[in-house]
Order: structure tokens, then C-alpha cells, then sequence
């Protein structure tokens, strides 16, 4: 993880050059251009940063000061982007326009957390918690109102009619401190959201622990932002009972060679009767 200052000088440009350069900076990608936006003229520069993601580095705040070749007075612009190509802008005029411009940046990468970090950080103790869960060894505080509200598995464990209602710690088996953390945190404030490496997992603790929620959560991911094939999103949808997505992966099912693809799954025999007849309703409607 890399915590080092950016810092980056160019060259001189003509100013009648609409893009002057595209540079890198240790990982670090600038576009430098001359833009008309909304009848205004401007600098602009974006940034983006995908060989630095696996530094956790998610965003870079600092300065931007450009200079004319004729003005010691140099002018600056502030830098905080957290999204890839997100763009930095500062208006200009044309009056120098025979003239030379160059810039310099000074950026410092904003580092994101861990997973764990924001986990340890959502158990901590605090007037809004009121029980406490042993996980993998671990404790976490927690709140029985909220989970109650979203788990009917929480909700029968912190009854009075179970021997664990009635513990001070309440032990969870059988999971780890990591899965319990990505379950928790699709459902509280500080969210985050699935992705198709997530999704699996994601989809299995949801279903013992009973938060449909968690779930609808997934549902919406594969709806709209994943790459997993589409039968196995359709073998998901049966199994987790992600209705929307089931209509939306039968209403693919628009070939006959898609229908065989599906057939040859090994999680074929194992779909609900219910989604079979849908199946073959679509092939009948194929053929």
C-alpha cells in the first residue's frame, strides 16, 4: 500500500492545441485538455488510477497549479476525485493564445479501508448496541432491535424462549468473523454492496441466516451490473427465490442451443419443478 506523494511537472504546450498530453505518474493516468463547455473555455484534467486499486487507493486529493510562459503569477485548482475519470476543470480565456501553458500536480492518494477495518469499526461498542455476538472468537457488538428486524434467525436467537436470549455473549457457530462481517454489511448503514466475487457467499449466509434483505441486495447487483453467465444466474434465481431475476434470465432464454447449455449444468437437476415447467413452456415457445 502505497501512501507517497504524487508529483508531476509538464512540459510547455502551445495553448492552440485542443489535448496537450496524457501523462502516467507511478500508476497514475492524466488527460490534459483544452475544452468548450457550455460556451466556456477550460483546462481540464481526469484522472485515472486502475493499476492502483489493489493499493486501496480510491481517490487523490491535492493541487493543480499551471503556468503561462509569460505570467510569473501561476493560477490553482484544487484536486479531490474519488471516481475514475472524474474531471478537474478551471475556466480560461483565449488572450493567450500564441503563449505557452504547462502545469504541475501535487496529489495525495486517498487510501480505503480493509474489509476487516470497516467490520471491526461496525462491531465496535457504542450507546446504540445492546448485545453482544462471539464470532470466530471474536466479539461483536451489535443491535438486537435492528438484526431482529432483519433476521428471523436473529430474531428466535435473542428471544427470551432460547437459553441464548438470556447470555450475556452469544455465540454464533459455524461461521467466521470475515462472513458474518460481509453479510452485516450489505444491510447497515455504512453498506457495501455485492460484486460477483461477493455474490456466492453472500447468497448462502443470507439464506441460513434469513435476511431477505441481503438478498434483495444481490438480486439487484445481478440485475444490473454482473458478468456471470446466465444460466448460472438462472440456477441462483430458483434456488434463492430471486423472482425478478428468474423472469429476467427466462426471457433470455430465447435459443435452442441456450436451452441445452442450460440442460448440461450439473445444478440443472437440482431446480424447482415450478422453474423446470417455466423452462420448457419457453423451449415449447422456441421451437
Amino acid at each position: 500500500m502505497s501512501k507517497d506523494v504524487f508529483e508531476y511537472s509538464s512540459c510547455y504546450y502551445k495553448f492552440h492545441l485542443r489535448e496537450f498530453e496524457t501523462s502516467t505518474n507511478k500508476g497514475l493516468q492524466c488527460v490534459w485538455k483544452k475544452e468548450l463547455i457550455e460556451g466556456k473555455l477550460y483546462f481540464t484534467w481526469r484522472f485515472s488510477w486502475d493499476d492502483l486499486q489493489l493499493q486501496r487507493i480510491s481517490g487523490f486529493i491535492g493541487d493543480i497549479i499551471w503556468y503561462w510562459d509569460t505570467d510569473g503569477n501561476p493560477s490553482k485548482v484544487e484536486v479531490n476525485v474519488t471516481d475514475q475519470e472524474q474531471m478537474v476543470k478551471t475556466e480560461i480565456n483565449d488572450s493567450y493564445f500564441n503563449h505557452t501553458v504547462r502545469y504541475d500536480y501535487t496529489l495525495i492518494p486517498i487510501i480505503s479501508k480493509t474489509d476487516n477495518e470497516l467490520y471491526d469499526e461496525m462491531f465496535l461498542p457504542s450507546d446504540k448496541n445492546d448485545a453482544i455476538l462471539e464470532v470466530d472468537g471474536m466479539q461483536l457488538h451489535v443491535n438486537r432491535s435492528f438484526l431482529s428486524y432483519h433476521s428471523d434467525f436473529f430474531s428466535a436467537l435473542f428471544s427470551s424462549n432460547f437459553k441464548e436470549g438470556q447470555m450475556e455473549v452469544i455465540p454464533v457457530k459455524d461461521v467466521t468473523y470475515e462472513d458474518i462481517g460481509l453479510l452485516l454489511s450489505t444491510i447497515y448503514p455504512k453498506t457495501l454492496f455485492p460484486n460477483d466475487e461477493t455474490v456466492p457467499k453472500l447468497l448462502e449466509l443470507a439464506d441460513r441466516f434469513m435476511i431477505p434483505s441481503a438478498i434483495h441486495h444481490v438480486e439487484y447487483h445481478l440485475l444490473n451490473n454482473t458478468k456471470i453467465d446466465n444460466e448460472k444466474l438462472l440456477c441462483m434465481a430458483d434456488r434463492y427465490g430471486m423472482d425478478l431475476l428468474l423472469e429476467k434470465m427466462i426471457k433470455e432464454l430465447d435459443t435452442v442451443a441456450k436451452a441445452k447449455k442450460l440442460k448440461a449444468l450439473s445444478d440443472y437437476m437440482e431446480l424447482s419443478d415450478k422453474t423446470k415447467g417455466k423452462i420448457l413452456d419457453k423451449v415449447m415457445m422456441i421451437i
